[in-house]
Order: C-alpha cells, then structure tokens, then sequence
C-alpha cells in the first residue's frame, strides 16, 4: 500500500555506506520507522531532508507486517532557515523533538500533536523572545492531548507530591493563560527567574510522572545549560 503523509523528522542515522534509517512523526499514522535507499550517494540529496526536525511530504510503501518501511519520494514542506545557527532555537527544537518521540508510541496517529509540534517548531523558527513560552504551551499541549491534562490544583500523586506551580509571581498567570490560550497571547505577562524555574520545574516532573524513560532527555541537558 502506497501512502503519502506530511511528517517531521525525530531522528535518523545511517544504515550500510549508501542509506538512511528515519524515525519520523506522520500526521496520517503516528511515529514509523523508514529506509532511504540509496540517501547518501554523492549523487544525491536525499539525506538533506531526513535531518531532524525536517518537515517534509513523504512517500512510501507501506506493509504492516513490516517494521520499517520504504521511502518512495520526498519533499519539503517548510524549511527552517532561522533554526541553524541559533542554538538557543536548536536546543528549544531538538527538546519537542525528543519529548515527543519517547512520548508517542508506534503508528498510532494523533493529527493534532502532529499539528501543535510543527506550529512549535515554525515559532521557534520565526520568534526571537520568550522561547520558552512557547515551550511550556507545547508540554501542556502533549499531556493534555494524551490525555493527562494538568490540574494546577492537584498536586499529590501516588508517591509523588508535585512542587507548587504558583510559587512564582507570575505562574499562575502563566500557567493559566498557557493552559487556555496560544503563546503570542500572553506577551504582556513578565516572566521573572522565578517563574522560570517554577513552571519548568513543575512541567519537567509532571511529564516524568505520566510518561516513563524522561529521565535522561539529552535535549533537556543541552537547554538548561544553553539557558544558564
């Protein structure tokens, strides 16, 4: 079966001296893993597209029987020309990435994430200030998407008891306003160190709670320390 899907790419790496092996993110059927045949031929510019956080219109053969399947053409979509030397945008960029490859599992589609992700990316790639709105927006959007919608109010768990995310002087605002509205929204509301590290803090262990192997998001590491 032939399907054709927009996807975003979470990660790849090279299989043989000629291919590619991509895990991506369709908005049609959810996280799958593909092969590129032939991607790194002098030839040819495939493994340009496969780069993570690509987004990119795919072609490809599909088996179910199959745990990776073959890629049969690609293009763009949208490029990100803002991301590449701006490590603050990348380290933002490959930490939605990473959230949600180990938070999604195997073909099974959510059409909205897939959409609320690019939309992340495409404002990580057009903004300058306040990144990390758009961020916390994203981590609220995949708990509540997945299903596990915070409740601010709620902060005891079995054998957890969650920090206080209006411990800051702005969190609650934050918070709430991150909750009903998108990020633009919400650019008259100072962010201090405090909320900072309040909202981060409280997101970080809630995700970690609900979704078991966030322990060790290398991409997590490299943006507290790019935002040291």
């Amino acid at each position: 079966m032939i399907i054709q899907s927009q996807a975003v790419v979470l990660k790849s790496f090279s299989y043989s001296n000629t291919s590619i092996i991509a895990r991506c993110f369709t908005r049609e059927m959810g996280k799958i893993s593909v092969i590129v045949h032939g991607a790194k031929k002098k030839n040819q510019q495939k493994s340009a597209y496969f780069q993570p956080a690509s987004y990119v219109d795919l072609v490809f053969y599909f088996k179910e029987t199959r745990e990776i399947q073959t890629v049969s053409k690609t293009s763009f979509v949208q490029t990100w020309p803002h991301l590449q030397n701006d490590l603050k945008k990348i380290a933002y960029v490959l930490s939605v990435i990473e959230l949600t490859d180990k938070t999604v599992i195997d073909r099974d589609p959510h059409k909205e994430l897939f959409d609320e992700l690019v939309s992340a990316i495409r404002m990580f790639d057009s903004r300058d200030d306040r990144l990390n709105l758009v961020f916390w927006h994203f981590e609220l959007r995949l708990l509540s998407l997945l299903g596990f919608k915070p409740d601010f109010e709620k902060r005891s768990f079995s054998g957890l008891t969650l920090p206080n995310p209006f411990a800051g002087p702005n969190s609650r605002e934050l918070l709430n306003g991150l909750q009903n509205n998108a990020p633009e929204l919400l650019k008259d509301i100072p962010i201090t160190k405090k909320d900072r590290a309040v909202i981060s803090d409280y997101l970080t262990t809630y995700l970690k709670y609900h979704f078991d192997g966030l322990n060790k998001l290398k991409s997590f590491e490299v943006l507290k320390q790019v935002l040291v």
